[in-house]
């Protein structure tokens, strides 16, 4: 009779030990649903800081010009959790964001009647997933498709708290898209607006020159140029801005036909730029030198290590930081 009271005892003992872990294993994939469908963004004072007195965020968006280029633009969005879901809904095109575009002749990247299922950014790894609706693959090229990853991977990571990204459709993890697009693994920033062959370099460097549309509305596009060059080098990005765009590349340069590079030291943070306008009355045409410098501003911008720029012209010396948006609109 004890015996049988034993096994009584040990059976329910072991019956309540199994409903409880059914039970947490179901709480845990309950968790892990709704966990899919949210955005978990790590805090971080650097986004805060960029929150105007009026709840508006400055927030860098990626549209695409009229030659294919792909264009980051500052603009004032409304601050609410999940940021970063906002910001791409303020990249799909629509009627109202092509007509809030206007004048500056650049359109949406991102296709007509996208929704963004969910996004979810690892505070660890800095990896941000996010998983569009079909309508994501409505691309006509592989060039409008590369275009497509390139924008939504530069404007995501311009948030400090994203590295990579990883980009789904419909809660699928493909390897190509329709036009065969590699998103197999995840992605970060590389090779924006590469002009030429990426293989034909040792190193590539991104240098900042002008477009312009119908419109005469003109910005400032960043392109990536192969060098020889051991490694990227802030010598070398100078010398192709002052060198110009290539003729067939579309782009426009502030740089002033007779202005020479002549030589660039870096020490604790500041870059030392050492130019030569030319003509003397170059000196007296205020827009032409804050063109100039926020051009090498902006190329000085893609090295980490330079915080501030001081430009010998001449006998003046003008310093400046680094500019924190490229276009504002």
């Amino acid at each position: 009779m004890i015996n049988r009271r034993i096994a009584i005892f040990a059976l329910i003992g072991i019956l309540v030990l199994t409903a409880f872990t059914l039970r947490e294993k179901l709480v845990s994939d309950d968790i892990s649903k709704v966990t899919d469908d949210i955005e978990i963004v790590s805090s971080d004072d650097s986004i805060l800081d960029i929150v105007e007195d009026d709840g508006m965020r400055k927030t860098v968006l990626y549209f695409q010009d009229e030659n294919g280029y792909i264009v980051p633009v500052m603009r004032r969005i409304p601050w609410e959790e999940g940021i970063a879901k906002v910001t791409l809904r303020n990249m799909i095109d629509t009627s109202e964001l092509r007509e809030s575009l206007g004048t500056t002749g650049l359109i949406p990247l991102i296709p007509s009647g996208t929704e963004i299922n969910g996004i979810t950014i690892d505070p660890d790894t800095a990896i941000c997933k996010v998983d569009f609706s079909e309508e994501f693959l409505n691309k006509e090229t592989q060039k409008e498709e590369e275009n497509l990853i390139k924008g939504v991977v530069y404007t995501l990571t311009e948030f400090p708290t994203i590295n990579e990204v990883k980009i789904m459709v419909e809660g699928q993890e493909l390897n190509t898209l329709k036009n065969g697009t590699n998103i197999a693994s995840t992605l970060s920033r590389d090779n924006i607006n590469l002009l030429g062959n990426a293989e034909d370099g040792r190193s590539n460097v991104v240098v900042y020159y002008k477009g312009s549309t119908d419109t005469d509305f003109e910005y400032f596009v960043p392109v990536t140029i192969p060098t020889m060059a051991p490694v990227s080098n802030v010598f070398t990005a100078l010398d192709l801005l002052f060198e110009g765009p290539p003729e067939d590349s579309g782009l426009l340069s502030d740089i002033p036909l007779d202005a020479e590079f002549q030589g660039v030291e870096v020490k604790d943070g500041t870059a030392y730029v050492d130019i030569n306008l030319g003509a003397e009355s170059m000196l007296t045409i205020e827009s032409t030198v804050d063109d100039l410098i926020k051009n090498i501003g902006l190329t000085l911008s893609e090295f980490d290590e330079i915080e501030s720029v001081e430009v010998l012209v001449g006998e003046e010396i003008i310093n400046t930081s680094i500019p924190v948006f490229a276009n504002e609109y």
